[in-house]
């Protein structure tokens, strides 16, 4: 975010001072119909530090675009959880996998 200039910040100082009713609203018009307002756009959940291990080669993918690999590997990473969300826990169609592999290991089947 850009740092605020000298007028930017006496403009604010001047209307942070102003009461609510010497506020002219006259050129905002009164909003009524709020059907095209989006939930959520400005949302922007906590971020958290971890450490991963991964392969060197997708790590020189991520940063060959320059500086914003981790940005892109958490919307990567978002692209793929909200796709698996659409299709279901991701945990139990693992579980269920790794079910049937068994039962074909069981059958004699590789």
């Amino acid at each position: 975010m850009r740092k605020l200039t000298k007028e930017q910040k006496r403009d604010i100082r001047v209307i942070s001072a102003k009461r609510d009713e010497d506020i002219d609203f006259s050129d905002a018009p009164v909003v009524l119909d709020w059907s095209g307002a989006e939930i959520g756009k400005f949302y922007r959940p906590t971020k958290k530090p971890v450490t991963m291990r991964l392969d060197s080669d997708v790590i020189a993918w991520l940063k060959v675009d320059g500086r914003g690999y981790q940005t892109k590997a958490n919307w990567l990473l978002r692209q793929a959880m909200t796709h698996f969300r659409k299709e279901g826990n991701l945990a139990s169609r693992a579980r269920r996998s790794r079910r049937v592999g068994k039962a074909s290991h069981a059958k004699g089947k590789p």
